[in-house]
């Protein structure tokens, strides 16, 4: 999938579930929403690798599941660089919107990165 495809879809899955979860996770506008994407795709890029070189060891003996606590670690780093635009109440909040997020790229990637192409059987 395009990078500007998964910032558009970032942004727009930030404000359904700052709608759903909106107790615990506030974003400001569409724009902070866009803006978030982008951050966070940076971050993505650039300090995540490195996190999960360090955190290598207790990945495996996790058996992966530790690379949810790296993924909620980078949106509550995002939210620090936004600021009180963005925010979550608690790390809790932040892991939970990073798994909710993680399964929805997941079914979205399925549909917009293989297009459509139906089979003429």
């Amino acid at each position: 999938m395009k990078a500007w495809a998964r910032i558009l879809i970032n942004a727009v899955l930030f404000m359904a579930l700052a709608g759903f979860l909106s107790t615990s996770f506030y974003v400001a506008s569409p724009w902070i929403a866009l803006l978030a994407s982008v951050v966070l795709s940076v971050l993505n890029a650039l300090v995540k690798p490195v996190l999960q070189i360090l955190s290598l060891p207790i990945t495996v003996v996790t058996l992966g599941l530790f690379s949810i606590v790296i993924n909620g670690a980078m949106l509550q780093l995002t939210s620090m660089l936004i600021g009180n635009d963005f925010h979550f109440s608690s790390f809790g909040t932040a892991l939970l919107v990073a798994v909710l997020m993680s399964l929805c790229n997941a079914v979205i990637s399925n549909y917009v990165g293989h297009g459509h192409k139906q089979s003429k059987e």
